[in-house]
């Protein structure tokens, strides 16, 4: 399978590449080629170093390329972008590919981290992407309370559950697979695609229960 990360040299690319390369092929996403190839390499060869022989491989490329090719896409950019880059990487994915958006709307205030959509009475990621899709249904809401300083580490097992939110099941398989291939995760289902400014507001809530009480990258664990 053919992961595409848009935002692909952040770390939350770093991380996912590294951990789903181990059998997949990974594919970054830069606004420029060139960094994207640069950032891939440098993956391949923490990968290496790490696993010694992978099924998978990392490459590089721009958006729209790798848009082209993924059978999975993960939008890793911040809330404030999605119109921009939606508009132009969504229009021409696969009619099979199967889009991930853990993107969190939240702003930093004088109180703390807050929900853009209750503070400013605007959408909420999932229903800007959903704009841009030819297929709505094969957008899935994950990923928005794992920790990247944890994720980019590949020596370390992880210990989360992440909250997915989908309409298509088939797409919702798909990226429950990928949860359960990182060791120590677990995917919990929340519902379709309209509920998943439940799994987006999580990430601020955890993020001002870290500051105000001193927390190491905690992550969410249902038991």
């Amino acid at each position: 399978m053919k992961i595409g990360i848009i935002g692909g040299t952040g770390g939350m690319g770093k991380g996912f590449a590294l951990r789903w390369c181990i059998n997949h092929d990974v594919l970054i996403g830069s606004r420029d080629a060139e960094r994207a190839s640069a950032s891939a390499n440098e993956y391949s060869q923490t990968a290496k170093e790490e696993f010694g022989n992978i099924k998978g491989s990392i490459t590089g490329n721009d958006n729209i390329t790798i848009s082209k090719e993924s059978d999975v896409l993960i939008l890793s950019i911040p809330y404030e972008n999605i119109d921009s880059v939606c508009s132009q990487v969504l229009p021409v994915i696969k009619d099979s590919c199967t889009v991930i958006s853990p993107i969190v709307p939240m702003t930093k205030t004088d109180v703390g981290f807050e929900f853009i959509p209750l503070k400013d009475n605007k959408p909420f990621s999932y229903q800007l992407v959903s704009k841009h899709m030819k297929d709505k249904s094969k957008l899935v809401s994950a990923f928005h309370v794992i920790s990247e300083k944890k994720l980019i580490n590949p020596k370390l097992v992880l210990d989360y559950d992440i909250f997915v939110c989908g309409d298509d099941k088939d797409s919702v398989d798909v990226v429950n697979g990928l949860i359960n291939e990182i060791k120590g995760l677990r995917p919990i289902y929340l519902g379709p695609g309209s509920l998943s400014y439940l799994a987006e507001i999580a990430t601020p809530l955890l993020l001002n229960a870290m500051i105000k009480n001193k927390l190491k990258n905690p992550g969410i664990k249902i038991i």
